[in-house]
């Protein structure tokens, strides 16, 4: 009987140091709201996983200009805050090209985003869309990515 109370008082003491919140000493409450961060930090975003489209019969001509609208609504919507993260991927067996992280925990406005792309319109690309709970300081970087590189094509 005594080891089965000592067994549950410690087990108490565990979970609830377990729970204990650690506090940030760094907190910044006024940057933490900007950034529509939780109490952990996080947010919730839409990660898309564009893919190659159904649209395999365009000339290089028409794909080439519907990749330069493609590149000029990828500014457009870093611009707005709507678009955190952007890139392409290696090749792969299923067909992924690259990712967008929105600045939306929408579903339906992820989809009206990728609306405005004109790869996407044209099915070239097309869009897997998740939910994502990552880091609300993601977006920070766009205030120094402008600073990282030196020359782009």
């Amino acid at each position: 009987m005594k080891i089965a109370l000592i067994t549950i008082l410690v087990a108490l003491g565990l979970s609830v140091n377990a729970q204990e919140k650690k506090i940030n000493p760094n907190y910044d409450e006024a940057l933490a709201k900007k950034l529509g961060a939780e109490d952990n930090g996080m947010k919730i975003y839409v990660l898309v996983m564009l893919k190659t489209g159904s649209n395999t019969t365009e000339t290089k001509a028409k794909s080439d200009s519907l990749f330069a609208g493609h590149m000029a609504n990828i500014s457009r919507l870093v611009s707005i805050n709507k678009l955190i993260v952007a890139g392409p991927l290696a090749k792969n067996d299923k067909n992924y090209r690259g990712i967008f992280i929105l600045n939306t925990k929408s579903l339906e406005e992820a989809k009206e985003l990728l609306a405005t792309d004109p790869a996407v319109k044209a099915k070239l690309l097309d869009a897997d869309l998740f939910n994502w709970y990552g880091s609300a300081a993601l977006a920070a970087y766009l205030t120094v990515e402008d600073k990282v590189w030196k020359a782009r094509l």
